[in-house]
């Protein structure tokens, strides 16, 4: 049972990761600091976006826009850090 535990934990580590790399990545893009015409960097933000555009359109319904910044990043981070340290706690021994 803790291999799966591990596992869970994991993946959603993972997830953590490449939502920060979607936020970095979004910042370069809009400050014009990467050309998303190369075709390596529109490759990634498509991943990225496909990634976690799904999980973050509901939290985006809920959660009012702030002078144009985004913060549902920033809420689905700490309900992943939440769900984890949940999990780690209450998980079966």
């Amino acid at each position: 049972m803790n291999a799966l535990l591990d596992l869970i934990l994991l993946v959603l580590r993972l997830y953590s990761y490449l939502l920060v790399a979607w936020v970095v990545l979004s910042w370069l893009i809009a400050f014009n600091v990467i050309n998303t015409h190369n075709r390596f960097v529109y490759a990634v933000t498509d991943f990225l976006d496909r990634i976690t555009e799904p999980v973050l359109r509901p939290i985006r319904r809920v959660l009012p826009t702030m002078n144009g910044i985004d913060l549902s990043p920033v809420v689905l981070i700490l309900l992943i850090y939440f769900l984890s340290r949940l999990l780690i706690e209450y998980w079966p021994t």
